[in-house]
């Protein structure tokens, strides 16, 4: 795994010897930041990397010009490698490192929304999308946590279909790569 564009274009990522994460691929990662760059993203924007793993999202997006990136992780092992990540690509200023339990706290911000957030939570985390779900729980935070007009990017497994709504979140578009699918989804006005 690695950067693959940007200022740290070729980077590998250090990743920790666990069946727990799920890499995403270098031409999926590629294939969805070309889709980002139509929302004008990640460049200058505020950005959440939410169950980030090793950081591969997020520093993706350092690497492409994001002014700054949460990252959230509970797995300890895997946050201590993601803090090596950070390092090794001298993001430390434009990064915040929080190792906790994502659907209790989503996204929390200091002062600023964020534009983007990436939330790429184990897949069968995302097999119940219903209203009552642990995956709507979430969207009900991020709601409050997301600026206007701001994307949320579901990973999930391609039979995965999200709802077309959660609150102020609305389905713009849903890309389909192998055995994963991505849902974007938008903050329309509150």
């Amino acid at each position: 795994m690695r950067i693959i564009a940007g200022t740290k274009r070729g980077m590998k990522l250090i990743s920790p010897k666990t069946q727990v994460s799920r890499p995403i691929t270098d031409r999926v990662k590629e294939s969805l930041f070309s889709v980002l760059y139509k929302y004008d993203l990640p460049s200058g924007k505020i950005v959440a990397d939410l169950f980030s793993g090793v950081g591969s999202l997020g520093l993706e997006a350092l690497s492409r010009g994001a002014k700054s990136v949460l990252f959230v992780e509970q797995d300890p092992k895997i946050f201590t490698t993601l803090k090596k990540n950070i390092e090794k690509g001298c993001f430390a200023k434009e990064s915040k490192v929080i190792r906790a339990d994502v659907f209790k706290i989503g996204a929390p911000f200091d002062e600023q929304k964020y534009d983007l957030v990436f939330v790429d939570p184990p897949y069968a985390r995302t097999e119940d999308v219903g209203p009552d779900s642990p995956l709507s729980g979430l969207m009900d935070l991020l709601q409050y946590q997301v600026a206007p007009d701001g994307i949320v990017v579901v990973r999930a497994n391609r039979r995965t279909e999200l709802l077309e709504r959660y609150g102020v979140l609305h389905l713009i578009e849903r890309r389909q790569w192998g055995t994963m699918a991505v849902t974007i989804l938008q903050k329309t006005s509150e």
